[in-house]
């Protein structure tokens, strides 16, 4: 499985839940806590092309985007193959 990072700030409901479907599906990520982190936020950004918003996901080399979007390749059936190591959608 490769390796899943999501960017998320305390009490955001969208990072909340996206962080909740990766615990159902039992996906171990790391969490990197941008509220407070100038430096850390402005990597993320670079890293999602410029979104500013959290939370912002990847999986191995794939920036999946925000909470809405990990629902929808999980809705599409895209999210499993993804996390097992397939091609990106």
């Amino acid at each position: 499985m490769p390796p899943v990072e999501i960017y998320t700030t305390p009490y955001c409901p969208y990072c909340l839940d996206a962080k909740a479907l990766l615990k159902k599906k039992n996906v171990s990520f790391t969490e990197f806590d941008v509220s407070r982190d100038r430096d850390l936020k402005v990597k993320m950004i670079q890293r999602a092309n410029g979104r500013t918003t959290v939370p912002q996901i990847f999986i191995g080399s794939t920036h999946v985007g925000g909470c809405d979007d990990l629902y929808e390749l999980h809705g599409q059936g895209k999210l499993d193959p993804l996390l097992n190591g397939q091609a990106a959608p």
